[in-house]
């Protein structure tokens, strides 16, 4: 679950993000997040995970108080979290399976426990017969799958798509977050930072549109008109 309560978030150089967000997801939800460039989407994003602190406000995630968070306690929260990026972030010299099980391996994992669950993952993304390729012999809708097995391979609650189809075309744009929805069906929780109108549109979802730091839409189906 992912609370903000009369969240501000205000920079060192004075910039006012975020106006005063209040916003309830629910687990298991999928929702999509919009608007406009400077909007304050990827700030709510930072917030989220805890790469920024709220100014005024009270934010809850997985279960954490992000406000009050000591260090220490910060890679417990992000166990819970899995990130998917737009640019997908893969190690180019490791293969599939070496890049999804690279994020095992930094939680410590059993060597049993990443030969146990990578290929089940892969499978789920539909990757298993690329276990072996580089990154650079994967188109870009493949790399993107790649890295929503890397975000799904320690069981997170939440998955944190940023924009994960910016760098695909159409037809490979639906195919992830048509991946990204049966995610959602087996039970995480998806939160979809989009700009993309068509995405959104076809898509009966949840969209929270955020534009100058306030939400000023939060409606079931399709982009904010």
């Amino acid at each position: 679950m992912v609370r903000f309560s009369g969240v501000f978030k205000t920079y060192d150089n004075g910039v006012k993000a975020i106006k005063g967000i209040d916003m309830r997801i629910e687990d298991g939800e999928f929702v999509f997040l919009v608007g406009p460039s400077g909007s304050g989407k990827s700030t709510i994003v930072k917030l989220i995970t805890s790469e920024e602190r709220p100014t005024d406000g009270k934010i809850v995630v997985n279960g954490f108080n992000i406000g009050k968070l000591r260090s220490r306690t910060i890679p417990r929260l992000r166990r819970t979290l899995g990130v998917i990026f737009q640019d997908f972030r893969l190690i180019e010299n490791k293969t599939v399976y070496e890049n999804v099980a690279f994020a095992m391996r930094v939680i410590g994992a059993h060597p049993r426990q990443i030969a146990d669950r990578v290929p089940k993952v892969l499978m789920l993304v539909g990757l298993s017969d690329k276990a072996h390729a580089l990154p650079q012999e994967l188109s870009g809708g493949e790399q993107q799958r790649v890295a929503i097995a890397r975000a799904l391979i320690n069981n997170p609650r939440t998955i944190i798509a940023d924009e994960p189809t910016g760098n695909l075309d159409p037809a490979r744009s639906q195919e992830i977050m048509k991946l990204l929805e049966r995610i959602n069906s087996l039970g995480t929780t998806v939160i979809a930072v989009t700009h993309e109108r068509g995405i959104v549109d076809s898509f009966e979802k949840r969209v929270i549109a955020i534009d100058d730091g306030k939400i000023v839409s939060d409606k079931t189906g399709g982009y904010i008109q």
